[in-house]
């Protein structure tokens, strides 16, 4: 039995092993939504809403709009804003085209924007008014919008901005810019376009979306996902959890549509279900509260963060979380004991799924089902396939409980980076399944996680894996949180280094850590340098970046050795100016002496020719000079 069926065995009941992707792109699948739950409100926006019939018609809007501008089917169309109801309509404006959607964090440094422009050539961008500054690198012939995230807002908050006192200029500061002369209002575009009439021109195989993966190891990549990729991973989603209504879900969208997870998940399926979808610019839990009060939610889409401090916020309030009936975890690892206390708090179900940027992102998921696993990635979705082999030579599957790279194919999996053949190439295996880079093994019938290939440590030959050593020391008293990573250490390999936030008023010492850690890790998996972090570098979803850690610890370390080169420098300049000063001065002693005993010497010899000179003067008084002395008369 394949590794496969064998994890299928575990599926929940209802859930089919293979399903069927629908024939249709995605502007198809929303004017069909729309034609069934034409008043149902599609997107919820601080209480301001559109309706399914209006998303399609701001949807024909946009891609008038941008037909204007000059898009035409293949083109790329750059997005840089965050969640919000204008981000929703571009998305599905630039679709109905037959363009290419591409996804950017609103929030990157402008170097990174460039570099990422570089590749994927869009020629037209729609931008926050708030990111714009940071696109100055756009020359002639870029068409840009600029986006006001003010004019989504309902009209009573619109008009509390204007009120001339410090919080409302705060937040008109916080939301909005000024638009530059160089770029076109996309309020006006949207106002005064021919709507779109024309059908969209895709092809299920053809480019709809473009989203930037690998930040945390390196140059980012453009991941090129198919219509369909992504309603293969939505029907698999859906199918995965068969007790969502249709027409009857309230979705969070909080995840940022640049990431897969919250693209795929959180927009295209709730659009996929006819459910109403409240879109968040960013995480604040008290806005997350307000919108639970006026709008539950019964379905939530997030990472162990933002779980985490929303289940700490909602007990602080006595917030009602109760209308959750089902949630989603991904990105990172969940605690068992993260996962219990938000479905005590929910009274729902927590399931977890695993994926990656190029998997549409969801490839293993915990099943909706009482045999799921606390803390293991779950098992394969509908329709996709997992092999567990050897990472050196991915044609040979490990044994059974062994540790081994994942890799995975499906209707979901991506067929490449966008104008990046060397890298599509190093990501697929010589029989095209996607290599994942994870690290896993089987137990009990789920796969749980090792560790990244490219992330594991090599201490004198053994492979040490991050994760293990986390484990480890994260369960140590006063270690709030910890991030394990490999420093060169010369023949050895590397050293294990342990990053640790303490809890106020915690020590730990180094000694202290490995003696806690033995009793769990291997000698040669032990910490051998320890480094206290106020923080932990993390990605916009919360992700510990250890990449990030690996760099500031080497690149204080290389500081450190600088200073002590310098200090060792100046002492050595220290001691050659001193030896110098003290030779200079035993110079001018020399000389001083030497013309002392000079001074002496004449001064001894003027004494002595004095001496003669008196020795041979005469004493008789008649050979002396004598003085005349004249008086006159008058005396």
């Amino acid at each position: 039995m394949d590794l496969t069926t064998q994890l299928r065995e575990l599926y929940a009941p209802g859930v089919a092993y293979n399903i069927a992707i629908p024939d249709r792109p995605i502007p198809d699948m929303v004017l069909e939504v729309a034609s069934r739950y034409p008043k149902r409100a599609a997107i919820d926006f601080f209480a301001r809403q559109l309706t399914y019939a209006e998303l399609a018609q701001e949807m024909r809007q946009a891609a008038g709009a941008l037909h204007q501008a000059g898009v035409r089917p293949g083109d790329r169309v750059a997005l840089v804003m965050p969640n919000c109801p204008q981000h929703a309509v571009a998305v599905l404006g630039t679709m109905l085209l037959g363009a290419v959607v591409v996804e950017h964090n609103p929030l990157a440094p402008a170097g990174e924007l460039e570099g990422e422009y570089e590749r994927h050539g869009a020629r037209v961008t729609i931008a926050w008014s708030k990111s714009l500054e940071k696109l100055t690198f756009l020359g002639r012939g870029h068409t840009t919008f600029c986006m006001d995230l003010t004019t989504a807002l309902p009209a009573a908050s619109r008009m509390a901005l204007k009120f001339p006192v410090k919080a409302a200029r705060e937040k008109r500061e916080q939301l909005s810019s000024p638009r530059p002369n160089w770029a076109r209002s996309w309020t006006h575009a949207m106002r005064t376009a021919t709507p779109w009439r024309g059908d969209c021109p895709s092809a299920m195989e053809d480019v709809a979306l473009l989203i930037h993966t690998g930040g945390t190891t390196g140059v980012p990549k453009a991941a090129a996902l198919t219509h369909a990729n992504l309603m293969a991973n939505v029907e698999e989603s859906i199918a995965w959890v068969p007790v969502l209504h249709e027409g009857a879900e309230v979705f969070y969208c909080i995840l940022p549509l640049f990431h897969a997870f919250g693209f795929t998940i959180g927009f295209l399926a709730g659009l996929r279900l006819g459910a109403t979808i409240a879109m968040f610019p960013k995480f604040d839990t008290a806005l997350v509260l307000a919108a639970q009060r006026r709008l539950p939610c019964t379905f939530f889409l997030g990472v162990p963060p933002m779980y985490e401090r929303l289940l700490a916020a909602a007990q602080g309030t006595n917030a009602d979380l109760s209308s959750i009936h089902f949630s989603l975890s991904g990105a990172m690892p969940l605690s068992a004991e993260l996962a219990d206390q938000w479905e005590q708090a929910t009274g729902g179900l927590m399931i977890e799924g695993y994926g990656m940027t190029e998997a549409s992102p969801i490839i293993l998921g915990s099943p909706l089902a009482s045999s799921r696993a606390r803390g293991a990635l779950g098992i394969p979705f509908p329709s996709t396939q997992v092999r567990i082999v050897d990472p050196e030579n991915p044609s040979r599957e490990v044994a059974d409980g062994e540790v081994g790279e994942l890799i995975a194919r499906g209707p979901q999996v991506f067929s490449g980076y966008w104008n990046q053949d060397d890298e599509t190439a190093d990501v697929f295996t010589e029989d095209d399944w996607l290599r994942t880079g994870d690290l896993v093994q089987v137990r009990d019938g789920f796969i749980y996680m090792a560790d990244r290939r490219k992330e594991m440590i090599n201490s004198s030959g053994f492979n040490v894996y991050p994760t293990q050593v986390e484990n480890a020391v994260r369960s140590m008293p006063g270690v709030l949180d910890v991030a394990a990573v490999g420093v060169p250490a010369g023949e050895s390999g590397e050293d294990v280094v342990a990053a640790v936030v303490l809890e106020a008023g915690a020590s730990v010492t180094l000694a202290d850590l490995r003696k806690w850690a033995e009793k769990s890790l291997a000698h040669y998996a032990l910490p051998r340098q320890i480094v206290v972090m106020t923080e932990l570098p993390r990605s916009q979803l919360g992700k510990v970046m250890r990449k990030k850690v690996r760099e500031q610890i080497m690149g204080a370390q290389a500081a450190a050795t600088d200073a002590v080169a310098g200090a060792r420098e100046a002492v050595a300049g220290a001691r050659g100016a001193v030896s110098e000063a003290v030779a200079e001065a035993r110079g001018s002693v020399a000389e001083a002496m030497a013309s002392a005993r000079e001074t002496v010497a004449e001064a001894v010899a003027g004494v002595r020719a004095s001496s003669s000179e008196q020795s041979s003067a005469p004493t008789d008084a008649s050979d002396a000079p004598t003085q005349r002395h004249e008086e006159t008369d008058d005396e």
